[in-house]
């Protein structure tokens, strides 16, 4: 049995749709690659701002994009309560440090990976994302970064406005079929720009103002919704 090489792994595919696939060395115009693009706080591991709040015990870094949509609003009110108390990096990554993914998150992970190419979009920070992201095996991340000073965090720059979206569309014009999933209010551009699009373990606020997107609490149906469209 011959194979198409993937990124992350090589699947085996029967020849004759491997024949329909390749033909004189041209790749054919109907074939539909699909791409995933996954949230990663509150669908992959748990929301890093809560887990600060828990451990300093500052209940307005609770707050996430679940409560605030607009994500400067809630980014500025989370540096002034870091100034205001003089926490700096060390002490997020502490807490992070201490951190493990959801239960059932890296088997779900793992096992989507074998089937097709995921991209995590987070609207986190390289700085925060490390530890995480080796207790995942290293899937591919694209998020934001911390302005750091004298070992305090000092602003943010995003990679890029709405990056979530404007990921999902760059990957739709590359003719990649999209599937997303994601959470929080900043997920449901990305849902919306995708070709198809999960609510994964939201809120039911926001499941009620987005009735659109299927609402999913389990990494196996998520993961036989995803596996149906591929």
């Amino acid at each position: 049995m011959r194979s198409v090489h993937f990124a992350q792994g090589t699947r085996p595919l029967p020849t004759g749709k491997l024949d329909r696939i390749i033909k004189n060395g041209k790749t054919s115009r109907h074939v539909k690659q699909t791409i995933v693009t996954l949230d990663l706080e509150g669908v992959l591991v748990p929301e890093i701002w809560v887990a600060v709040s828990e451990k300093t015990g500052l209940r307005e870094l609770r707050l996430t994009t679940r409560d605030i949509p607009d994500y400067d609003v809630l980014m500025q009110g989370r540096l002034k309560i870091l100034a205001e108390h003089n926490l700096g990096i060390r002490d997020i990554q502490e807490v992070i440090g201490t951190l493990q993914p959801l239960e059932g998150a890296k088997e779900f992970l793992d096992e989507l990976r074998a089937s097709t190419q995921v991209l995590i979009l987070s609207d986190t920070f390289e700085e925060f994302a490390q530890p995480l992201m080796r207790q995942l095996a290293w899937p591919t991340l694209l998020c934001h970064r911390l302005v750091i000073e004298e070992g305090k965090v000092a602003n943010y720059q995003l990679r890029i406005a709405d990056q979530k979206k404007e990921t999902v569309k760059a990957l739709r014009a590359l003719n990649y079929a999209v599937i997303a999933a994601g959470d929080s209010f900043n997920d449901t551009a990305m849902l919306a720009a995708a070709n198809v699009g999960y609510l994964f373990r939201s809120p039911e606020s926001i499941q009620k103002q987005f009735p659109q997107f299927e609402p999913i609490e389990e990494y196996a149906v998520l993961l036989a919704r995803i596996q149906a469209q591929l």
